[in-house]
């Protein structure tokens, strides 16, 4: 395997990788040569005892907000597919709330802020070769989103994928497109440097960005974070929530040698079964990520391939829909890992209304129903008293978007006074159905119109 860095960086270089991103990919062949490269087992770590608080952030004045937001861009991770649904196209035009899309929701929540603050406000997309063309002629239908001296989006890095038998570079003839893969959304600062976008963002006066995943209708700019970055002169900030047995598969924080360090599901050691405690490892990584972009720039100046995050080794087939093809392993990095590689990096605890991402069906039901209002300025906001429902349905029946979209012909259920339901086999809801309490429905059955399931 002593030539596989060599082989990986010449089809990378041929594929039209730039420099920036050859050093970050060299970084990651490097850290494989180490077998325990990105492991944090539990017994390394200590919890963190406590995280200062949004509710604890000086307001700022209307002047201080404008003055930060006027050089902030939002930039929105939109490059997924919805491999998950069962989708093959952007997840993030898929139909969310009212009829309205992910991306509709995000131009709505953008425009609405810029209007409210009186602030420039740019926004940016991160997307991948596939998600760019039907994203932007999504947004193109929103004509004041464009900010002149900047352009709508970014396209993430690829890479080859490895056989994980010698690490070499796959080959597979019957469709080469299928020897590529991201390199996780830790690429973030690959991009934004390789693409050009940092030095443009930085030309045009702005100085931070406020980083999500489109599929997290929660995370909006918030003003207060904003203006406690830039009056503390902090180079990156990422929010957290106290953790829920729903987030037991999230990326947790944890101290590491005195720094806060994340720790994702695939850098736990085979055996350790500390890692699923939401009680011990009380804060959870949003994604919600605040970054100096000057602080970015001059880590980048000494250090192309920076920050330096932890490797992740994701395994699969070269071929995700055919489990007898090459096995082959991905080299990934977590952007919110660099909470542990930036000096002066923090964390803020914010509420769980900032993290309500969509990543399976379950909870797209969820917010469908009338859990969740969407008011006119895009805010996606809860309507239950409590903790959220907790919402499990058959995978076999509903992991699928055109089956779960076939089970639910007239709409959502109401899952306002829902605590729990679980849905086993077959089950098709019809219209102006009410769930109330912790319920458990078992199919095949088809649920009457305005039947009420009361726990």
């Amino acid at each position: 395997m002593t030539d596989y860095i060599t082989a990986t960086l010449a089809k990378a270089e041929a594929g039209g990788a730039r420099p920036a991103e050859l050093a970050a990919l060299a970084r990651r062949l490097e850290q494989l040569a180490n077998p325990q490269a990105g492991s944090l087992p539990g017994g390394s770590l200590k919890p963190l005892s406590d995280l200062d608080s949004l509710d604890d952030l000086p307001k700022p004045t209307a002047a201080q907000a404008r003055f930060v937001l006027d050089r902030l861009v939002v930039v929105k991770l939109n490059g997924g597919l919805g491999t998950s649904m069962g989708l093959s196209g952007p997840k993030s035009l898929v139909p969310v709330k009212n009829g309205r899309s992910f991306l509709d929701i995000l131009a709505t929540q953008v425009l609405a802020l810029r209007e409210h603050h009186q602030a420039r406000l740019p926004l940016l997309l991160m997307n991948s070769a596939i998600t760019r063309p039907p994203t932007l002629d999504q947004l193109g239908r929103y004509l004041s989103l464009k900010d002149a001296s900047l352009p709508l989006d970014f396209l993430q890095g690829r890479e080859p994928k490895l056989r994980a038998d010698d690490y070499q570079p796959v080959s597979w003839p019957t469709d080469p497109t299928l020897e590529w893969c991201p390199a996780g959304h830790g690429d973030l600062y690959t991009a934004l440097s390789a693409s050009g976008i940092l030095r443009a963002l930085l030309d045009a006066g702005l100085r931070w960005c406020f980083v999500s995943n489109v599929d997290n209708l929660g995370a909006l700019v918030n003003a207060r974070i904003a203006a406690w970055i830039a009056s503390e002169h902090v180079p990156f900030a990422m929010e957290a929530v106290v953790g829920t047995p729903a987030d037991r598969k999230g990326g947790h924080l944890a101290s590491h040698d005195g720094r806060i360090v994340l720790r994702e599901t695939a850098q736990v050691p085979e055996g350790d079964s500390s890692f699923g405690d939401v009680e011990r490892w009380r804060f959870y990584n949003t994604n919600n990520l605040w970054i100096d972009l000057q602080a970015l720039n001059r880590l980048q100046e000494s250090d192309p391939a920076a920050p330096t995050l932890p490797l992740i080794v994701n395994r699969k087939t070269v071929d995700p829909t055919d489990a007898s093809s090459t096995p082959v392993i991905q080299l990934e990095t977590a952007m919110g890992a660099a909470i542990g590689a930036i000096d002066g990096a923090q964390a803020i605890l914010v509420p769980r209304t900032r993290f309500a991402p969509v990543k399976t069906t379950d909870d797209l039901l969820l917010v469908r129903s009338d859990a969740y209002d969407l008011r006119p300025d895009g805010a996606v906001t809860p309507t239950f008293d409590g903790k959220a429902p907790i919402i499990t349905l058959d995978p076999k029946h509903f992991k699928l978007l055109p089956d779960f979209e076939r089970r639910f012909p007239a709409g959502a259920p109401s899952l306002q006074r829902c605590s729990k339901l679980d849905v086993d086999g077959d089950v098709t809801f019809g219209a102006n159905v009410t769930i109330e309490g912790a319920v458990q429905v078992e199919g095949p059955w088809h649920v009457p119109d305005g039947e009420v399931l009361r726990g």
